[in-house]
């Protein structure tokens, strides 16, 4: 009895550390999402009524009298209970699920998000319909309400892209675009990840989801347009990122720095994480991230930069912050 308990105590402690209402996709805030909760739910039932049935019969096999049973009647329970009835059952569930199978329908007014997997980061680029695109990185927003396509690629590796509250997981393959329609029926801050192993950083490639009231998104992805404020002249950031050379992996719009080996840091500080949601978004991450990001990502391109100055590091680091 004790070790039924330590079992069973155990059990209920890994089930508890494996819930969060933001990664989860019990913790549903899209259609699709609610579709695949309800029929997992629908089956889990059917497979439990099917087992407590099969449990049924056993224990009514095991008590019944010698004899009772005759060769004849074995035979037409095996068939009914074999046959006929699992076909039956998987016939019903075939129809009751394909309603669900069907996509969302598209329209050309609807907002387009184009996600490219990296190693290990996502570079996401708004295509909203009748204005310029707007591109970011490692942060995806969607307004609640309105149909949203994501268009899935990938620059190096196969990726996996999946919002498990918002909808099914979908591979990234390079040269070819997958597509996504989803649906946000609830404000929230969520999380997205990586479910194809893409290399030695594969568990630290993450992303924020952020699904807004259709007013604050418009006006987030307003602001989002305009390129960043400009540093003055004098800003030591500003000249240390250009000195050592960042310009030739990151943009930054409205200045000279117009790199597209790595992120897009235009807004950078408005971002809740750092470095596709591995740190938080603070002075001291930036620092470490800029000098040593192999340390804090394995695997990543970003090189180290040991040689740096670290009164360079924090310049840069209070210049990024102050990219919103």
């Amino acid at each position: 009895m004790r070790r039924i308990r330590a079992i069973s105590g155990a059990v209920a402690l890994l089930s508890l550390g494996a819930c969060n209402r933001h990664q989860s996709a019990l913790t549903v805030f899209g259609e699709e999402a609610a579709t695949v909760r309800h029929l997992t739910i629908v089956m889990l039932i059917g497979a439990v009524v099917i087992a407590a049935g099969v449990a049924a019969l056993m224990v009514a096999a095991v008590r019944a009298p010698e004899g009772r049973l005759t060769l004849s009647g074995g035979m037409r329970m095996v068939g009914w209970l074999g046959g006929v009835l699992p076909v039956v059952v998987l016939l019903g569930l075939l129809l009751y699920s394909l309603p669900a199978m069907r996509p969302l329908p598209v329209g050309r007014d609807d907002l387009r998000i184009a996600v490219q997997g990296e190693q290990f980061w996502w570079r996401v680029r708004y295509q909203p319909p009748g204005a310029p695109p707007v591109v970011t990185a490692n942060e995806i927003r969607i307004p609640v309400g309105r149909t949203v396509q994501f268009d899935l690629t990938a620059g190096d590796v196969i990726h996996s892209f999946w919002i498990p509250g918002l909808a099914g997981k979908m591979d990234m393959i390079p040269g070819r675009t997958n597509r996504l329609v989803v649906r946000a029926t609830t404000a929230g801050r969520f999380r997205g990840v990586c479910t194809e192993f893409c290399g030695l950083s594969h568990a630290l490639m993450a992303f924020d989801v952020v699904a807004m009231e259709p007013a604050a998104f418009d006006a987030w992805l307003a602001s989002e347009r305009r390129p960043a404020a400009p540093a003055p002249a004098e800003d030591d950031g500003a000249r240390a990122f250009a000195a050592n050379g960042c310009a030739g992996c990151h943009a930054i719009a409205g200045t000279g720095n117009a790199g597209r080996i790595g992120p897009d840091l235009t807004h950078i500080g408005s971002r809740a994480s750092l470095g596709a949601g591995t740190q938080p978004m603070t002075r001291a991450a930036l620092v470490r991230f800029i000098t040593d990001a192999p340390s804090v990502k394995p695997g990543a391109r970003m090189p180290a930069y040991p040689q740096m100055p670290r009164q360079d590091a924090q310049a840069i680091a209070a210049y990024l912050e102050s990219l919103k």
